[in-house]
């Protein structure tokens, strides 16, 4: 069961930051480490990290656990298994919990798969990206695109749920080709589609070749009408947008990223992870470690945790990632829930001023982004924030 937005639940993300290679788009926290690596000595250290979140907020119940990096799919189930059971030592997992991992399309096989399933993972996402092998090749990406679609047949096999990623309005893709790659993509997935539109983010390989004029970023209309593309063909096809960039048929959206829209609770655990947790006092704190695996691994031998940033949010703080987390949904965000948040309800005059230009729209007390308004979504969010 799907918790409410009321009630957004408890998650736990596991970071594994290591990667066959670095894609040139990429700014997430990944590293390539030819020599190895120890997966014993980095369990270990997983192990210590977690029973000192658990320390911070013990008691909870686990609604959802997501391995993302990285490239989780380069975890030996023994890994998994073994940082599944400290999480369920340190917490009650639900019965009926979403146990998520990422993987990408060259590092699956049948056999790995099975090991992932015998150790409790329930649902896979695969990073397939596009569905053209020159645009794969220009992406950085290690994997044809018969190589991803047999990964989504052994994840069709092995999971009762599984998902795909996919980047569009990439430098001269046509709106016609989109259309084809997306049915393609629709016809191949069970219930679930991530679709990104790149975006040139700092300190990568693409932000570079931009600055160098080798790249040339589509313009944004351009972009526009492939969102348009995008979210007309998802909801025909029964895959309505649920969240800014993720689609799926009702009842199969991903309950883990739900905790983070819904600004739940969530635990982040490895090197470069994120969390919120509400500690005993009842004050909710933002938390992060240190992103180098290996400043992290010694960190956690030292102090039993890799924690660089350990900060209480205040209320105006909780009030706006609640407002910049919330609006991604299609449901939106609950307007008591926010004012109890931040102690102060929303101006009315700038919610009635987005409601008339069409930005906003409000049902009750829950107000949401409309489709005109999601282009736009980071200044609706910003005039909602004052």
């Amino acid at each position: 069961m799907i918790p409410n937005s009321s009630e957004p639940g408890f998650g736990v993300y596991v970071h594994w930051p290591f990667c066959l290679a670095k894609c040139p788009y990429c700014d997430f926290n990944s590293h390539v480490r030819t020599g190895g690596v120890d997966q014993a000595g980095y369990v270990e250290a997983y192990l210590k990290e977690i029973a000192h979140m658990a320390a911070i907020a013990p008691g909870r119940q686990v609604q959802s656990i997501f391995f993302g990096g990285g490239t989780p799919s380069l975890m030996e189930p023994k890994t998994v298994g073994a940082i599944l059971d400290a999480i369920g030592g340190a917490w009650t997992i639900a019965p009926d919990a979403e146990i998520s991992l990422e993987a990408n399309p060259t590092s699956v096989d049948a056999a790995r798969f099975a090991g992932y399933r015998a150790a409790g993972v329930n649902r896979v996402s695969l990073g397939v990206q596009a569905m053209n092998d020159a645009d794969l090749k220009r992406l950085g990406r290690m994997h044809s695109v018969a190589e991803a679609m047999a990964a989504v047949e052994i994840a069709a096999k092995s999971f009762e749920r599984y998902s795909f990623d996919l980047i569009y309005a990439r430098p001269d893709q046509q709106p016609r080709d989109w259309q084809a790659e997306l049915d393609q993509a629709i016809d191949r997935a069970a219930e679930h589609l991530s679709l990104y539109q790149l975006t040139i983010e700092p300190d990568t390989m693409y932000e570079r070749l931009v600055a160098a004029g080798k790249l040339i970023p589509m313009p944004d209309e351009d972009a526009r009408v492939l969102f348009d593309i995008t979210r007309e063909t998802c909801e025909r096809r029964g895959l309505p947008a649920y969240e800014i960039s993720n689609h799926a048929r009702p009842g199969a959206e991903c309950r883990h990223n739900l905790v983070y829209w819904r600004y739940g609770e969530y635990a982040g655990i490895g090197p470069g992870a994120h969390g919120r947790l509400i500690d005993a006092t009842g004050v909710r704190r933002a938390l992060s470690t240190e992103r180098s695996p290996e400043k992290w691994l010694a960190g956690v031998r030292t102090n039993g945790h890799g924690l660089v940033d350990d900060q209480a949010l205040t209320p105006d703080q909780q009030g706006d990632e609640m407002l910049l987390m919330g609006l991604r949904l299609a449901e939106g965000i609950d307007l008591a829930r926010l004012a109890r948040l931040r102690g102060r309800p929303m101006a009315e005059a700038t919610l009635a001023g987005l409601q008339q230009n069409g930005m906003v729209e409000r049902r009750d007390d829950r107000v949401r982004v409309t489709r005109a308004g999601f282009p736009l979504l980071d200044a609706v969010v910003a005039e909602l924030a004052v």
